[in-house]
């Protein structure tokens, strides 16, 4: 491979978080989010290029950022029409990883192992066993339980060959809930790589503060 590219999306407004600005641009450990997940694939060293997707609403916001190496696009109305606009910005890779920007904890390790990963397969991203039991519920009732048995929890950044992900997006009608869903829809096998914990997905305003805990443990602080 010719290093691999990341397509980080961050054109979202992330409206469960809270706060004035969309979360991206929120603060987390003196930064923003989206610069601890910029400098997460900018340190590794197999990554080749960097596509930053972002709402044509926040080019202002660039301020700060080290990006002098980073390609800046503007994004769609929805997720996939922004990764689909991700894609095509990249030029060097012929394998791209997919990311989403509210997962600023991400680890080499875990880069890596979705890189590995692409050597023998068409897409690969990471993932954690569902370990806890699981209820079905209408009206504030447990209605039943559901069989947990080759459940995963899924994460990203989620990686595939470029040519093979982005001819899924283009067959693709819409509606996914992430690129996997949109591979596996194409024809494309995913393989699941060991997922991380502390690679949590900040959603709701709690999640900042488990996030600062985890930027301090990995600090020594």
């Amino acid at each position: 491979m010719n290093g691999a590219a990341a397509v980080i999306v961050a054109a979202g407004r992330g409206v469960r978080a809270g706060g004035d600005v969309p979360k991206q641009w929120q603060m987390l450990g003196g930064r923003p989010i989206v610069a601890h997940t910029l400098d997460a694939f900018a340190r590794h060293p197999e990554i080749s290029e960097i596509v930053l997707v972002i709402n044509p609403q926040d080019h202002g916001r660039l301020d700060g950022l080290e990006t002098d190496t980073v390609t800046i696009v503007e994004g769609g109305a929805e997720r996939a029409a922004s990764v689909r606009q991700g894609l095509d910005a990249v030029r060097r890779s012929n394998v791209v990883l997919i990311h989403d920007v509210a997962r600023p904890l991400v680890t080499a390790d875990t880069i890596s192992n979705v890189i590995a990963a692409l050597e023998t397969t068409s897409g690969a991203a990471p993932a954690l066993s569902v370990t806890d039991a699981l209820w079905t519920g209408t009206d504030g009732h447990v209605t039943g339980t559901q069989d947990r048995n080759g459940l995963y929890r899924a994460q990203t950044p989620q990686g595939f060959h470029l040519d093979a992900i982005r001819a899924a997006h283009t067959a693709h009608a819409g509606g996914a809930a992430d690129d996997v869903e949109v591979a596996r829809a194409h024809g494309l096998a995913v393989a699941i790589v060991p997922g991380d914990e502390d690679n949590l997905k900040i959603t709701l305003p709690a999640d900042f503060a488990r996030a600062e805990r985890i930027l301090r443990g990995r600090d020594g602080h």
